[in-house]
């Protein structure tokens, strides 16, 4: 029975040729808006959170500031102050948190940081940096290093360092040459330069110099000692929610990139936001021009349908009629719009460049975005020709005929 619903269902589309050619038209149309907007918004928000994180770790662990209180039965009560400048406060009992939180199925990579403040001196120069004290294999984990290497190598053993472009340029210094970081309290190291990175963040190209860990231990006078602990999450929007879990189990205070770039959260939730507006009023004119395309088809037909409930066609047959009806046009619609919204991607990556050649930013077409826009526009299409097919259904045969 349901193969001559079908029949009928394609027939009475093929019939009215122009109808259906203009209301696939539409669907195809809205469709193809859908895509390109969806493919454009997911293309920018990727390209920013990787840029953003591409020098930074989901979740930066520190020791906050504390202030002794009071000893309530036997234990001590310490309250947040705020952080003194210039003050290095290492993690207590790092390595005991850091083999817990590597356990954890949360966590994907953990690496250990020793950060301070020194001076590099090249002969007459000299310019204020951040030494960063890092595990090189676990750290370029966190932060891909290898990436980011214009010249030289990732390798960082004694008294050995990496440094930014910016920072190389101002004091003229090259792969082999050698530099002194000096810190306040007068302790100073030499160090051979092994590789010039570039993040293309100015700050970051002219302040960090990464040493070894143990490397920076020595110059910072902290011996076995560390500052923060660098990690990074499986599912990158769930970092906030695992920071206040892992604030909540250790002496730690715990930072996610999201709370530390709360514009940019804001931007992205904006972002999407106006995308799914879009994409839901899209959808309602959709609806429309099927629901209206197929009322006018009842009454158009109703002669017909007249003819065909009072040789015994249920009104169920004719519901499921005019239902096949509109997941057809959806359908249809969705194919011939996804096409086009494929077009409408290739032509915006063909001719939006930046000013080097390159595009933008990268528009990745992904199975998902195809399948759920498809599947989204055929459930719209069964939807909208609800309210015609149940009218059609209720048509009283005799009237049909009479007034048809």
């Amino acid at each position: 029975m349901v193969w001559f619903e079908w029949q009928l269902a394609t027939r009475f589309l093929k019939e009215g040729k122009t109808q259906t050619l203009l209301i696939a038209s539409g669907i195809a149309l809205g469709v193809a808006v859908i895509v390109f907007i969806t493919t454009l918004v997911t293309g920018l928000q990727s390209t920013i959170i990787e840029r953003t994180l591409g020098t930074q770790a989901h979740i930066v662990l520190t020791e906050p500031d504390k202030q002794l209180l009071a000893s309530v039965k036997g234990e001590q009560v310490f309250r947040q102050t705020q952080p003194r400048p210039q003050r290095i406060e290492p993690i207590l009992n790092w390595q005991l948190i850091e083999q817990k939180i590597k356990t954890d199925p949360k966590i994907k990579a953990v690496s250990p940081v020793l950060s301070g403040a020194a001076f590099a001196l090249r002969g007459q120069a000299d310019k204020s940096v951040a030494i960063l004290g890092i595990q090189p294999e676990a750290y370029n984990r966190i932060i891909p290093l290898k990436d980011y290497l214009k010249q030289g190598q990732l390798q960082l053993n004694s008294n050995e360092a990496m440094i930014g472009t910016r920072l190389a340029d101002d004091l003229g210094v090259r792969v082999g040459d050698s530099l002194n970081l000096l810190i306040a309290n007068n302790r100073q190291i030499s160090v051979r330069i092994t590789g010039i990175f570039e993040f293309g963040i100015k700050d970051l190209d002219r302040r960090w110099v990464y040493l070894s860990l143990r490397s920076a231990q020595n110059l910072l006078d902290l011996q076995g000692q560390i500052t923060g602990i660098d990690l990074q999450v499986y599912s990158l929007f769930d970092a906030e929610k695992i920071a206040q879990q892992l604030q909540q189990q250790y002496p730690i205070k715990a930072e996610s990139w999201m709370s530390s770039n709360q514009q940019l959260m804001t931007a992205l939730r904006s972002q999407t936001a106006s995308t799914t507006l879009i994409r839901f009023f899209v959808l309602i004119s959709v609806a429309f021009g099927i629901a209206s395309v197929l009322a006018i088809a009842v009454v158009q037909k109703q002669k017909e349908i007249g003819i065909l409930r009072a040789m015994g066609l249920s009104q169920r047959s004719v519901l499921v009629v005019f239902l096949i009806q509109g997941g057809l046009l959806g359908f249809i619609g969705s194919i011939l719009g996804s096409l086009a919204g494929m077009g409408l991607v290739k032509i915006f990556t063909l001719f939006v460049k930046s000013a080097t050649g390159e595009p933008l930013f990268l528009l990745a077409l992904t199975p998902e975005i195809f399948v759920s826009t498809m599947l989204v526009a055929t459930i719209t299409g069964l939807i909208s020709a609800a309210m015609p097919a149940h009218r059609a259904a209720k048509l009283d045969p005799v009237q049909a005929i009479r007034y048809g």
